[in-house]
């Protein structure tokens, strides 16, 4: 997938959720690179489709506060969750963009049922903004 359409799909996210003047890092990685920072960070020792690292909370969030943190996204496995989908791997990837950049400004879908469909509303309507695809689920 073409960096800037990355980058024109992340400048369109941020847009909307009114993070337009922020930062984020994006890393394209494959299920090795993956699996080791799963197994670093999260004590899961498996590999993983995205991982978001918020910088906007913690006891150095003042450090940079244009920086909302930094989103890594396996390829391989979002090749392998487009091709169970029956989608296209740019339309995954755009999935788990929504689904880390909404990481990183907070969103949570594990802690509550109501806040697990906040997210998901909150991904659907990203998701109409920068995919074509109308028939495209939420993460």
């Amino acid at each position: 997938m073409p960096t800037d359409t990355i980058r024109q799909k992340t400048k369109q996210i941020l847009n909307a959720l009114g993070y337009d003047a922020h930062e984020i890092s994006i890393v394209m990685t494959d299920n090795l690179q993956i699996q080791q920072l799963n197994k670093q960070y999260r004590g899961k020792d498996e590999p993983t489709n995205v991982l978001a690292f918020p910088m906007q909370e913690g006891q150095f969030s003042d450090i940079s506060p244009g920086l909302l943190g930094d989103i890594v996204i396996s390829c391989e496995q979002a090749q392998k969750e487009a091709d169970k989908a029956n989608i296209v791997l740019p339309e995954r990837v755009s999935q788990l963009l929504i689904h880390g950049i909404l990481h990183l400004i907070g969103f949570d879908h594990e802690t509550t049922p109501s806040d697990a469909k906040k997210m998901e509303d909150k991904s659907l309507e990203l998701l109409k903004i920068i995919e074509t695809n109308n028939e495209l689920n939420a993460f």
